[in-house]
């Protein structure tokens, strides 16, 4: 193979049931003789224990002629074969591959004592098989999948290095670990009992009484598993990986679900629990002003989704992040992205006047479980953008409901003039079907060139839609329920935390989609979400929830962004600048001086330019 490639076959994607083996038929190496792309029954014996179907390919790296070939990429319908060229500036060697014509893993971030070390990079690139590895789920093979992994080999990789020393610990089984999952939805269907019967059974610091504080977790202690929402299980999977009594913490992604109160409180406690017992934690996290608060120092993964994956060296956190955004990574020489990732430096967005496309009475509700929900009069506007903010546990999702017609209210029928897009805050459809199935079912525009490039394209659906929903990541899922909100014909697009799970340049591009959707379709949007820079970009006019979680929650009518953000950020005691060099959001620290003269001058949202 050429020098440095590596040739990646996405099993749940060959089908050679329905191409007729093109990539084996049209590979170059194939027609001089050589057994470059052969089927796995034909090259294993019957014997052997290989990974997929015996009529699945398998790609020769050693005869492949890399890259600059590329015709089985070209030549396979369904998009499983990937040839992609090693970055030249990558002299080491792999850390973990899973098996042949599989994901590789270069490098791994470096946990220290009483630090809390952020990892930032896309989806899909090997930040948690990074974490599987360093808490020893996974022993890292350095690439080489056809004998049995050791640690020797590992430790003797790392040699005079910090990991060397952590490794042989994790050998001798001499360290202790704990690992929050990424996705906090699966707990329900691992644990059953309340929330007090999980947090009680892991509370080895002594510490819960505290962590059930601080996190406010009191309210829903009795409640079941299977009963809490999302932001509810995240504090809960939180507080139980924080309880334990171990060496190591690894949390992958803290802040889905929670608003921006709970993520600034979910930050002080991890930072807190470093600091005044020296534990050593290790985050990996999307929200960038979170991890800008919370990390001492970041390391960045870079690579393509699904094929290689390269962890860098420890950065600081704010010029890491910055080197990032900006797509170059400055030791490395290492550019890993065509475009940077850009921050608009303009004020908000001011009302736009037009003319009401719904307009909804006063809405008061209340519930069995004690909860009241008061939202004033107000008009959703015709070409308008509307944001939704506040905490969570207030209402925010019960008055999207209620405009969808999901739940019934006698002080607002639905209204049959207007008709509703809803994308709720999970993708809830558990049928098994195929990802390009299940969207041909939603709109007749499916597949066109407007729908390809306004729609799937931005949202990256290209390489996922011969995968069963089933079978999807968390991120891919919210990818695909965005689409299928977007892609139905109607007045009203409601979309309830459309950022959860996604990576910095998920995000990025899902909300690009949206307001390019928004401008070309005339129609109006309403995104609930607590994410400052998607609500940034897109929102003409905001609503602002407040009250108290699980009690009552109350909201005025739509207003202007800055008095909506003022009203928000001050209703929390929390106000943001923005970086001089990218100007993406940062929360300022409390009692700073420039926290105190925004907080002055009433502009906690960041002050104007000029």
């Amino acid at each position: 193979m050429a020098k440095k490639s590596i040739a990646v076959v996405n099993l749940d994607h060959c089908q050679p049931d329905r191409c007729n083996y093109e990539c084996a038929n049209y590979c170059p190496p194939n027609r001089t003789g050589k057994d470059c792309i052969v089927t796995r029954g034909d090259f294993y014996d019957s014997d052997d224990l290989f990974v997929g179907r015996p009529e699945q390919i398998r790609i020769s790296e050693d005869i492949c002629l890399g890259e600059t070939c590329g015709i089985c990429v070209k030549r396979c319908p369904f998009g499983a074969i990937e040839i992609i060229n090693l970055p030249s500036e990558l002299d080491e060697s792999p850390i973990h591959r899973y098996g042949e014509n599989t994901f590789v893993l270069y490098g791994l971030p470096a946990p220290k004592s009483g630090n809390v070390i952020g990892l930032l990079g896309p989806n899909g690139i090997g930040k948690t098989t990074a974490i599987k590895v360093l808490s020893g789920s996974i022993v890292p093979n350095l690439g080489d999948y056809s004998s049995p992994a050791t640690f020797e080999s590992a430790i003797s990789n790392y040699k005079g290095t910090s990991l060397q020393n952590y490794l042989e610990k994790l050998q001798e089984e001499s360290i202790s670990v704990a690992h929050k999952p990424q996705y906090v939805e699966s707990i329900p269907h691992a644990f059953e009992g309340t929330a007090r019967n999980l947090l009680e059974n892991v509370d080895e610091r002594g510490a819960l009484d505290n962590l059930i504080e601080e996190l406010s977790l009191k309210p829903i202690l009795e409640n079941d598993i299977k009963a809490l929402s999302g932001g509810e299980l995240q504090r809960v999977a939180l507080a139980a990986t924080l309880a334990r009594d171990v060496d190591f913490y690894f949390l992958d992604e803290i802040t889905p679900y929670l608003d921006i109160k709970q993520r600034i409180v979910a930050a002080n406690v991890i930072r807190n629990l470093a600091t005044s017992e020296n534990r050593s934690i290790l985050v990996v996290e999307h929200d960038l002003a979170i991890l800008d608060l919370i990390a001492d120092s970041i390391h960045i993964a870079y690579g393509v989704a699904g094929a290689f994956g390269v962890v860098t060296d420890i950065k600081s956190t704010r010029n890491g992040i910055n080197e990032y955004l900006s797509g170059f990574l400055k030791n490395e020489n290492m550019r890993v992205r065509p475009r940077s990732i850009t921050f608009d430096q303009r004020a908000p967005k001011t009302n736009i006047k037009t003319e009401p496309l719904l307009s909804y009475p006063l809405i008061e509700m209340s519930y069995e479980t004690g909860f009241s929900l008061t939202v004033e009069p107000g008009v959703i506007n015709q070409h308008e953008v509307l944001g939704v903010v506040g905490p969570n546990g207030i209402g925010k999702s019960t008055f999207a409901n209620i405009l969808a017609g999901e739940q019934n209210t006698d002080s607002f029928p639905p209204d049959s003039s207007v008709s509703i897009s809803y994308k709720p805050q999970y993708l809830s459809s558990e049928e098994s079907i195929r990802v390009d199935a299940y969207l041909a079912k939603l709109t007749s525009d499916f597949g066109t060139s407007y729908w390809t490039t306004e729609i799937a394209l931005p949202l990256q659906l290209d390489k996922i839609m011969s995968q069963n929903l089933l079978d999807l990541s968390g991120g891919e899922r919210q990818r695909v329920a965005i689409a299928a909100c977007l892609s139905a014909n109607a007045d009203l697009y409601l979309l309830d935390e459309p950022s959860a799970h996604l990576d910095v340049e998920q995000r990025s591009q899902a909300t690009r989609a949206i307001r390019r959707f928004a401008e070309h379709t005339g129609a109006s949007v309403m995104v609930i979400d607590h994410d400052i820079y998607m609500l940034d970009l897109l929102v003409n006019r905001l609503l602002v929830f407040s009250g108290t979680s699980s009690k009552f929650g109350t909201a005025s009518a739509p207003t202007d962004m800055r008095t909506g953000m003022n009203e928000f950020l001050s209703n929390l005691g929390i106000t943001f600048r923005r970086d001089e060099r990218t100007q993406r959001p940062r929360f300022n620290k409390p009692g700073s001086q420039k926290d105190k003269e925004q907080i002055k001058s009433g502009e906690y949202y960041y002050l104007p330019a000029g």
